[in-house]
């Protein structure tokens, strides 16, 4: 986020009608809700922690007890637990569609 300064970017009749409520003070103007991205999305940090959870996944999978995964990612035993459900529902989820049942 920059500094603007309002005598430079603001129509003069706006500039004044903002002086009624605030004088020689920052003001942060958030984006439209249409334009905003979720958290994590600008920086990347969504998707790091999507392959973290992945390779947690992928560990666990391949034999790794959730006490070896607590120990090498530093989260508590009931993180690791709620990154394996997740996953193994989407996984199952993914893996029923486009399935017709038989009956």
């Amino acid at each position: 986020m920059q500094y603007k300064n309002g005598k430079e970017i603001l129509p003069a009749e706006l500039l004044k009608e903002l002086q009624k409520y605030i004088q020689g003070e920052l003001v942060y103007i958030p984006t439209l809700d249409t334009e905003r991205k979720g958290w994590g999305e600008n920086n990347g940090t969504r998707e790091s922690i999507k392959k973290r959870n992945a390779e947690i996944y992928r560990f666990y999978k391949e034999g790794f007890t959730v006490y070896e995964l607590v120990s090498k990612y530093n989260l508590s035993e009931d993180s690791i637990r709620k990154i394996i459900c997740k996953l193994n529902k989407d996984m199952n989820r993914h893996s029923f569609e486009g399935e017709v049942a038989v009956i």
